[in-house]
This record gives structure tokens, sequence and C-alpha cells, in this order.
């Protein structure tokens, strides 16, 4: 079976400003890495704009209302000192949910045994009432809900390899057997959550990394105590929030990964999927700054995927 492309090109009008890191020559960059002939077998699909309602069921009605509301007709607005908006974000972050939900249900069906969604902006920090760290809606929280409404799992995972953590993600789970999240990140680092310590209900399971971290001790990190939790859980459907900027080219951390570790990740990633759910495994795209950096690590994961 192949793997599914999500992206659209309203995820490109999402303009943040000059000197932005988070800027939609990235999303370029993913897509020039994804052209090649190994890619060819991709199938690629537009996803639908995100009812709003879909989104509702991680996020209070006043905070989609508000983000939408906010979204200027001219020049930017600030949500706060990282989070910028201009006429085209609200599209784009409609597309960037879509993306993931419309994913979900293919896969559910299917049409496909995993899928990657190159989308922004990003998601994992955006809590249910709360837009920040460059995130406006929680996309792969959106999709995790999805599969438990409308697919009836009782058992989904999300993943998250970022170099920051996903607050927004165990804010929304935090009280939900239902869901695990588990993390690796840089810590102490933006956005101060994501200790040992915080174990939600028992369903997540954070692994801490201090800077200057490299391959060896994230490798044991999933290996010893993420890895093995997740498979303890048995999930029927796994989502990973796939963030590339704990690359050693990164800028904005201080994690020293390269693309092989991307690689191994998702192959790991993906075997436990297969035992447990039958392999159907939603990825989206979360940080990754350096654009040489993201298009070589996002190249792996998704040829990792492919070959699942």
């Amino acid at each position: 079976m192949t793997t599914l492309y999500y992206t659209h090109q309203a995820c490109l009008g999402h303009d943040t400003g000059p000197g932005h890191p988070e800027r939609a020559e990235r999303l370029r960059a993913v897509h020039a890495a994804l052209e090649g002939p190994d890619f060819a077998k991709l199938e690629r699909r537009t996803p639908p704009r995100a009812e709003t309602a879909w989104i509702e069921r991680v996020h209070r009605e006043e905070h989609v209302r508000g983000i939408l509301d906010a979204v200027p007709t001219t020049d930017y607005a600030r949500l706060d000192p990282d989070t910028v908006i201009s006429p085209g974000s609200g599209e784009a972050a409609l597309r960037a949910a879509g993306a993931v939900v419309a994913a979900v249900d293919a896969v559910c069906a299917g049409e496909a045994k995993n899928a990657f969604c190159a989308v922004r902006p990003p998601g994992h920090h955006a809590e249910p009432s709360r837009a920040m760290g460059f995130c406006l809606f929680n996309n792969v929280a959106v999709g995790a809900t999805r599969a438990r409404s409308e697919h009836q799992l009782r058992r989904v995972a999300v993943v998250d390899f970022d170099v920051h953590h996903g607050n927004g993600t165990q804010a929304a789970f935090a009280a939900d057997s239902g869901v695990f999240f588990g993390s690796s990140h840089q810590y102490p680092f933006y956005p101060g959550t994501g200790a040992a310590g915080e174990t939600g209900c028992g369903n997540i399971v954070n692994a801490p990394l201090p800077a200057g971290a490299g391959a060896t001790e994230f490798r044991a990190a999933w290996s010893e105590r993420i890895l093995p939790a997740l498979a303890a859980f048995a999930p029927q459907f796994v989502l990973i929030s796939a963030g590339f900027d704990a690359h050693d080219a990164d800028p904005l951390a201080a994690i020293s990964l390269n693309k092989e570790d991307y690689r191994w990740i998702t192959a790991e990633i993906a075997a436990i999927a297969e035992l447990h759910a039958g392999g159907r495994v939603v990825s989206t795209l979360e940080g990754g700054y350096d654009l040489n950096a993201l298009a070589a690590s996002v190249s792996t994961h998704v040829a990792a995927l492919m070959a699942a």
C-alpha cells in the first residue's frame, strides 16, 4: 500500500513576516525534497478545510472563533511575541487541521497504510484555549480526537520527537486514558513543560534530554522509555508530531541528531504500529528551521514510512 501525502497551497500563504523562523520557505523545501524519483509513488492529495466542529473537539469554541476573528485583512497581527498571523493564516490553519483529519479518515478506511501531512502552521504547542509557539490549532490532537470519535478507536497514541515539548498535546489529553502521549525534547527549554514527572493519568511519558544530547541519548530515551510504554499501550492508531528541529544544524535548539536518527525512530514507531494498529500511522510536520536539514530529515522520514 502506498503512503499518502497531504499538502495545500494555502499553507504557503501563512505569512509570519521578515526574519521569522517559521516561514513559508520551510514548506517549499519539503515540497522540493519530495519531488524526486524516490517519492514518485507517494499518492498526493489536497486536504479539505477543517470544519470548526472538528477543531472544537480539542479547542474551546471561543478559542477557535477568536483565532479566526483575529486574522487581519492586511499586514500582520501578533497573538503573542512568537506567534504571528497574516491575511492567509486562517485558511492555512484550517487546511492544516483538515489535512490530518483527512489522513486519519483515509488510513482508517484502508486507502493507505500511512500518511504524511506537509502543512503549516504547526500545532503541537496550541493548548485547548491558547495559541502559542507558532501554533494556532493543534493539528495532531484534532486528528487523534477524530480517530477516537469518528472511528471508535479506544486506544490512540501520539508520539512527538520535536525538540520542543508538545505542551498543547499533553494539555489536551492528560486526563484521557484512551490517548497515549510520548515525547522526547530538550529540557529545560521552551515551553517549560515536559518534565519526566508529568505523567497525566498514567498516559503521558516524557523523556527530557539535556542540551548537548545527541543520538546516543535520543535513542536510549526512546528505546528505554517511550517505545516500551507505547508498545504496552497497544495503540490501534499512531500519530506522529514530526518536528525536525533536534537536528544538529537547527538554529533554535541544542540537540545533535542527524537524518539517520529520524529514519531510525520512524521505523521503530512504524514497527509498533504494525504489531498493534495494522500499521496505521499519520505523521504531521511540526518544527525544523534549517532548510537543508529539514529537507534531508523529511526525506528520510517519509522514505521510512513508505518502506514500513
